[in-house]
């Protein structure tokens, strides 16, 4: 085991003494694991389960993986340690935050409650020097203006719900949101919709908030009013909870930040063989903060949602699909 003040790595293979509860508090955890499975009930499946995430090197031919959402599989150990490390000193408040948000967000968090949780922490981030460091750095703060930012169409009893802002990769402004929460509370309203179908134009589904727009609130109370009270996630969840698999995301192109915690709240995710996910809001000095710490982990577990923040690295459309992240992956002719 080798310990600094922010980040532990742990070795499975010779784990020492077991883990205790307020290991948790000492900072990210992240555990090695060299072989094919992690032994039930062994101090080594104790330290995975308390850990951020565990990783291990990926299978020789031959071998399968397993369901273990509390392991990634990468192609170099070390390469993605080095990522981690240099991820997780550069922003350390954010990275050990974001790690006591997702032990918070339990299985079975109500996503008001989640979302509360998430919320509060993205605030004091906003107000730390991390996220300071970052906007100073930025530069200029612009709002994005356009009617037709987010696209409503029926057929019969089907409404597609469509990103329309293709020149920026559907960047998530206050114009998408305000658009998306218009097209979602008609949806709601109406119980002649049976399904709907939610997509993008252009080259990507969204590539995340528009970071134009960041630090135009500025006002850490205000901002997370803003993102409760006005919050897509709760009627994003609201959707799927009446119409399941009949509420449907297509995605492609980049799918990152608050556009993969806004896809995986859908009933089916799709994605095209193009699609990358990732979860780059840890460069910023900030966490998730459009649900994903309620929505992704769901899917994939805490462990593989904390690899995505902390490391920075992106997966592809199969990786997801294993993972569980999408459920089908779709060629488009």
């Amino acid at each position: 085991m080798s310990t600094n003040s922010v980040l532990t790595i742990v070795d499975l293979d010779s784990p020492g003494a077991p883990p205790h509860e307020l290991d948790s508090f000492g900072g990210v955890i992240v555990a090695v694991s060299s072989g094919d499975s992690i032994p039930a009930g062994s101090v080594a499946d104790a330290w995975a389960h308390q850990a951020s995430f565990t990783i291990g090197a990926s299978f020789a031919i031959g071998e399968t993986d397993t369901d273990d959402s509390r392991l990634v599989r990468v192609d170099s150990v070390d390469e993605t340690l080095e990522q981690i490390r240099k991820t997780v000193s550069a922003n350390p408040a954010a990275a050990q935050i974001c790690d006591d948000v997702l032990r918070a967000n339990l299985p079975g968090t109500g996503t008001r409650q989640g979302l509360t949780t998430e919320s509060l922490a993205y605030s004091t981030l906003q107000a730390g020097p991390e996220f300071a460091r970052w906007l100073a750095a930025k530069g200029r703060c612009a709002r994005h203006e356009q009617d037709d930012a987010v696209l409503l169409d029926r057929v019969d009893d089907t409404v597609t719900i469509t990103f329309n802002r293709p020149d920026r990769h559907n960047a998530f402004s206050n114009a998408l949101r305000a658009g998306l929460i218009d097209g979602l509370q008609t949806v709601l309203a109406d119980e002649s919709i049976t399904s709907v179908v939610f997509t993008g134009n252009g080259r990507s589904f969204c590539s995340g908030g528009d970071l134009v727009e960041f630090g135009l609130l500025t006002d850490p109370a205000d901002a997370h009013l803003a993102r409760t009270r006005h919050s897509p996630a709760l009627l994003l969840d609201a959707v799927r909870e009446r119409l399941g698999a009949r509420f449907r995301v297509d995605i492609h192109g980049a799918v990152l930040g608050s556009g993969l915690e806004m896809a995986a709240y859908c009933g089916t995710v799709v994605a095209r063989p193009d699609t990358v996910f990732g979860l780059p809001e840890l460069g910023l000095g900030l966490i998730p903060g459009a649900g994903g710490t309620v929505s992704i982990p769901r899917r994939v577990g805490r462990w593989r949602t904390g690899y995505l923040a902390m490391s920075g690295r992106r997966i592809d459309a199969q990786t997801a699909r294993a993972w569980g992240l999408v459920d089908r992956v779709v060629e488009v002719s």
